[in-house]
């Protein structure tokens, strides 16, 4: 998410899917949004019943531009040329809502003379009290550069290279600048169409700019929506199963953060929300080791752990495959399917010594050892295989509690129905009872590395099952004051007026750990009463409100009161729904308008429709005093209170390892050279050279077409839960590659034919589609064709077969480690894939396997020291 951070200062949704009713227009790009997003889809049909103009901008017509007005084939992975194209359009013909850029973005602010454009960073000045040029004409003013970094993505360069002609280009973009101004607005969607690209944050990046320039964040109908990829991925990124960041995106330290202080000084900003990052993080440390966590210790900042390079997953794969990895916890994912290179996963997998496996069925990456396609063609052999696998049946999500944050940032709590059978239980019992186990082990242990185990504060009371109460769970994260309530005092309050968590007068769960000790007193109400003197815990500050003092699990509330849902669950921060709107009213604090008024100024307060993202009390001609820190460094005319300036970044001048405008490079595999660039690849992007994970060349003539992946309705992601289901089963039997008829008619290809999909790293079989769903494009004189592949097969359940994922590359977006799953080469090649010894032979004579292990230009060979530690290694200059 930090192409949101960095552009408005949170990496989330700006706004809720509900919403997007009010909008004029609708972009919906990097996303089948009918197929994958159905059900908020429904608001997307309420805004063209009320008349607002639905754009698709897809290689594949899908559900979506069925029901769209316009739809655009475009090349995959040159979404920065189309949306920069539009961007140009704007400020060319001055259709830019101005007064909104103004005051509102960094456009005016003046940049160094160091600024070079478009891969090197300028020198920034003071980021709280930046010079502005209001008029926008200063020639190294934000606004200027801007016009001249776009300026040669012209409509004619948007057809070369995405394929998209001019008069349907002019369309579109007329569409997008027709809803913009005081009376309209445009909202975006996208989703892992974006995100999964070699530059996948800069395509975000391109969209915050021309939503900014459109005056469209903050403010009703307006926005940018990431829709996720399943119930809860939102909130596995807020409080984290990835290994750079803490709850709440608080950084992870690094090597050289040696000190709290240090590592204080290093992300505490002087002015602005994140002046609060001490009390941020004092505060999660609380949380993490409760009474272990004091000022003479640096409330146990030493206990965690300091990053040394890039610890992604991919660096594990390749450890595993090196030998260099032991054992691995496998829960809620199956990369023997849904991994890129997927074959090369399998064959890491069969390098552990053990694997445990939690899941409801036995997956591929549970039987890897006994039925992948390396065991049918004998490149791995069961009776060689060391790897012991521990299968550990897992409860479903009816089949226990707790809180999923979902696309709009929402967090909606599921009560259990009914409990699991047998032995299956849930994730949180299964963590919660191995942290148990190796807590008492480390107890037992006078090793020093097992010191931040033994400081835990492993509080949890139980159900009868041995599931941690998952309401105890949310209250620590939602946070109260680490002062105990007087025992003896509580004691009797609670038998008098506890309800069934133990709560009374603000303290919920008896204010006692398992052992019956006082633990915490009060419930936070928010975040604004973290403390960075140890005095409260708060396991995610931006939850902080969920479950306050008034002992209501707001994330568990069921009555909308408003068009946004306000009291149906909570939506961080502080229950807004769109985020930034101090944005919806003008800076003299007067709404924009009476149809997309939102928040506005009383004369006392900020009031309206939702809770609004600025200080209660501040008017709108505030202007902060020199040296003024925290929110109090913020204008009343600045609504990205994250940012030390209060403004939208159009220019970011930090925060991501590439920018600081978006600019186009090809996809790592591409059939065709960079028209704007010397450089044809992202100069940051993370490779993963090896043998088995090449990548072809630009134009490489053995690889002509073009290769996306697409997910479908009636399947979820690896197909675990879906594949072994019957009725999900039938819907859509077998694998299949969606082909043009002229691409069809060239081979000589039939509907329904048995076809080979031929990359350098694998070669799969799938039944042909032909369908005109998918259209050739003409690129600068030459047709280009596109292949796109549903990613959900494997090898296990009812309906079985090849894994799309087998066909991908591995490698990193330069900030996030993302795969680029949606965008490389291909052959297609008719009739059946060979079975067996035969399979080596055929790969060999369409891939060959053998000869240098680095073919493109741009890619390190293996063994050049990469930045920062590990496998991963930028491409060369």
């Amino acid at each position: 998410m930090p192409g949101l951070g960095t552009s408005f200062g949170r990496g989330g949704a700006t706004t809720a899917q509900q919403d997007l009713a009010n909008a004029d227009c609708i972009l919906i790009e990097g996303s089948s949004m009918a197929e994958a997003h159905p059900v908020g889809f429904r608001w997307v049909m309420k805004a063209k019943e009320h008349g607002a103009t639905i754009i698709h901008v897809d290689p594949r017509f899908s559900r979506t531009s069925a029901l769209a007005d316009i739809w655009v084939p475009i090349r995959a992975g040159t979404d920065i040329v189309f949306l920069g194209g539009i961007i140009r359009h704007l400020i060319e013909h001055n259709l830019y809502f101005h007064e909104y850029v103004v005051h509102y973005t960094n456009a005016s602010c003046i940049l160094s003379d160091e600024y070079r454009d478009p891969e090197d960073n300028g020198e920034g000045g003071d980021l709280s009290r930046p010079q502005r040029d209001l008029t926008l004409q200063d020639p190294q003013c934000v606004f200027q550069k801007l016009k001249r970094h776009f300026s040669r993505y012209t409509p004619e360069m948007v057809e070369k290279i995405c394929g998209i002609p001019p008069d349907l280009f002019h369309k579109v973009a007329h569409c997008l600048a027709a809803a913009s101004g005081p009376e309209r607005t445009a909202a975006v969607c996208y989703a892992v169409g974006w995100t999964q690209h070699s530059k996948g944050v800069q395509i975000i990046r391109t969209a915050a700019i021309l939503q900014l320039l459109l005056g469209n964040i903050g403010r009703p109908g307006g926005g940018i929506l990431a829709l996720r990829g399943h119930a809860s991925i939102q909130g596995s990124t807020d409080i984290p199963t990835l290994y750079d960041i803490l709850p709440g995106y608080l950084t992870m330290p690094r090597k050289g953060d040696e000190t709290l202080q240090r590592y204080l000084d290093n992300y505490t900003k002087k002015s602005g929300l994140w002046s609060n990052y001490p009390k941020y993080l004092v505060s999660t440390l609380k949380a993490y080791y409760g009474k272990n966590a004091t000022a003479e210790n640096d409330f146990g900042y030493g206990f965690l752990p300091k990053l040394t390079g890039n610890h992604s997953f991919f660096e594990y794969l390749y450890d595993m495959l090196d030998g260099k990895m032991e054992g691995m916890f496998l829960m809620g994912q199956n990369p023997a399917v849904g991994a890129p290179n997927s074959r090369l996963q399998r064959t890491a997998l069969s390098k552990l010594k053990w694997l445990v496996v939690r899941e409801m069925v036995e997956i591929e990456s549970a039987n890897f050892w006994r039925e992948s396609p390396e065991v049918e063609r004998g490149e791995l052999k069961p009776e060689e295989i060391e790897t012991e696998v521990f299968f550990f049946p897992a409860a479903g999500h009816a089949e226990k509690e707790g809180a999923f944050t979902n696309t709009q940032r929402l967090l909606q709590w599921r009560e259990k129905a009914v409990d699991p059978p047998g032995e299956a239980r849930s994730d949180a019992w299964f963590i919660h009872q191995l942290a148990l186990r190796l807590i008492a082990k480390a107890k037992q242990s006078g090793d020093p590395l097992d010191e931040p185990l033994r400081a835990l504060d492993w509080w949890y009371p139980e159900d009868e099952l041995g599931d941690p109460k998952m309401e105890a769970v949310l209250a620590e994260i939602n946070g109260w004051q680490t002062e105990p309530v007087a025992a003896g005092a509580l004691s009797a309050v609670v038998s008098a007026k506890a309800d069934d968590r133990g709560s009374a007068d603000g303290v919920l769960f008896g204010g006692i750990d398992r052992e019956g000790n006082p633990h915490h007193g009060l419930q936070i109400n928010g975040f604004a009463e973290l403390k960075a003197d140890g005095s409260t815990a708060c396991g995610a500050w931006i939850y902080s409100g969920v479950f306050g003092r008034d002992g209501v699990n707001k994330a568990n509330s069921r009555k909308s009161r408003d068009y946004l849902g306000h009291g149906w669950g909570y939506s961080w921060p502080s229950d807004r729904r769109i985020i930034y709107n101090r944005a919806s009213a003008r800076p003299d604090g007067h709404p924009w308008s009476e149809r997309k008024k939102l928040i506005w100024w009383d004369s006392e307060k900020w009031t309206g429709i939702d809770v609004a993202g600025f200080v209660q009390g501040k008017p709108p001609d505030y202007e902060p005093e020199v040296g003024a820190e925290g929110l109090d460094a913020i204008p009343g005319d600045a609504p990205f209170i994250l940012h030390e300036d209060g403004l939208g970044w159009i220019y970011v001048p930090k925060g991501l390892k590439d920018g600081p405008f978006p600019t186009h490079y090809e996809p790592l595999e591409s059939p065709v050279s960079n028209e704007l660039y010397s450089r044809d690849t992202n100069p940051p992007e993370q490779w993963f050279p090896r043998n088995e994970n090449r990548f072809a060349p630009p134009g490489d003539s053995r690889f002509p077409f073009v290769l996306t992946t697409y997910r479908l309705t009636e399947h979820h992601t690896a197909g675990g839960m879906s594949r072994f289901l019957s009725h999900l089963a039938e819907l859509q039997p077998e694998m299949f590659a969606e082909i043009s008829p002229e691409l069809a008619s060239e081979l000589k290809i039939r509907n329904g034919d048995y076809i080979c999909v031929v990359t350098l790293r694998a070669a799969i079989e799938a039944r042909a589609l032909v369908s005109r769903r998918i259209r050739p494009l003409q690129l600068n004189g030459k047709t280009l064709h596109q292949v796109a592949l549903p990613y959900h097969y494997g090898t296990a359940g009812l309906v079985r077969g090849a894994s799309a994922n087998d066909l991908l590359t591995i490698s990193g977006e330069p900030n996030v480690t993302i795969m680029e799953a949606k965008a490389c080469t291909c052959n297609i090649v008719p009739g059946r894939l060979p079975r067996g010894h035969a399979f080596g032979e055929f790969l060999n004579k369409y891939a060959p396997q053998t000869g240098p292990p680095v073919l493109h230009p741009e890619e390190p060979q293996r063994g050049v020291t990469a930045r920062g530690g590990g496998l991963a290694m930028e491409g060369k200059e």
